[in-house]
């Protein structure tokens, strides 16, 4: 009752009622809200502290920037912002303003995200010439983690194609990822595809900001070749499982492209199978299965490893590949 009282209580007012509405559509930077409410950047700041310690909203930060949106907390009080979100009003005519306010950040964030995109395209487009259709490994992929789940992590989250990919078979989906332009992106096409359950935060590999057994599922995907340390992202990805949680990453077999050290910053030059098998061993997960799918000249591998109780060890072997997906 105290929680109910005291959410009731911080959303009682006309502008952190707009505040909260705008937080459940999208993550919000302060600048971004005092743009669409038109007030004074302190007058919103203390708003939003009132629905942050009420347990409405979450706050985090990304560099110079302080971003904000609906609590992620499934239980009270996340779950009573979420209920009063739902009951907002949208088509009233001052959060109908606001809303056109909000598409004009999204048109925003969308110019920034193409710039960059731009701007990389011709990196981006040599890498997906060297292997098998990115459509034949995202099929591969879903076939290792069928769902559904409550809530999925995808380390070193890019674009945020992930959490895309797996959005239909989720409740939450978070993706974790060291480069500001890459999470610009991933909240451009996050909002373009409308995945109001997905979202993305500036964090670090080896320290990822989640509890122990958090997740129900952790995805690392096209990450390991660039790690300095890929045991460790295996042994932090395996923390944040919780019992039954499936690990599935998909990198490249090793090779011989010595260009993409030096053109693209990769730190390995391919992963072996049992080499990754180890390294979840080590972290006390179960090996699952590998998954190759042949390209030229480069090979991607999928790995599923699971928390808990082992599971079969089977190897898929590239002439049955196309099976498994």
């Amino acid at each position: 009752m105290d929680t109910l009282l005291a959410m009731l209580r911080a959303a009682a007012e006309p502008t952190r009622l707009r505040l909260l509405a705008l937080c459940a559509e999208s993550e919000m930077a302060v600048s971004d809200l005092v743009d669409i409410l038109g007030q004074s950047q302190p007058r919103v700041s203390r708003h939003l502290k009132l629905l942050c310690e009420a347990g409405a909203l979450d706050r985090f930060r990304e560099g110079s920037r302080v971003f904000y949106r609906l609590s992620d907390d499934p239980a009270e009080p996340g779950g009573i912002a979420r209920a009063l979100a739902a009951l907002i009003p949208l088509d009233d005519p001052e959060f109908a303003r606001d809303r056109e306010g909000l598409a004009r950040i999204r048109r925003r964030r969308a110019e920034t995200a193409e710039a960059y995109f731009r701007a990389n395209a011709a990196q981006w487009d040599s890498m997906r010439l060297l292997h098998i259709d990115e459509r034949e490994v995202e099929r591969a992929l879903r076939a290792a983690l069928p769902g559904p789940c409550e809530l999925l992590l995808d380390i070193g989250t890019g674009t945020g194609r992930m959490l895309e990919l797996f959005a239909d078979r989720i409740d939450r989906g978070v993706g974790i990822d060291s480069s500001r332009d890459m999470l610009s992106v991933a909240r451009a096409n996050l909002a373009a595809a409308g995945l109001r359950h997905c979202h993305v935060r500036h964090g670090d590999m080896y320290r990822l900001p989640f509890e122990d057994g958090a997740a129900d599922a952790v995805v690392v995907h096209q990450v390991l070749h660039y790690a300095e340390r890929p045991a460790a992202v295996i042994a932090e990805a395996a923390r944040t499982l919780a019992p039954g949680g499936v690990l599935v990453v998909a990198d490249f077999a090793p090779h011989d492209l010595e260009h993409l050290r030096r053109d693209h910053a990769h730190s390995r030059l391919g992963l072996d199978e049992d080499e990754v098998f180890d390294w979840c061993r080590a972290a006390g997960l179960a090996p699952g299965r590998a998954v190759h799918l042949s390209g030229d000249p480069l090979t991607v591998i999928i790995w599923t490893a699971r928390a808990g109780a082992p599971v079969p060890v089977r190897r898929v072997r590239p002439e049955t590949a196309e099976a498994a997906s």
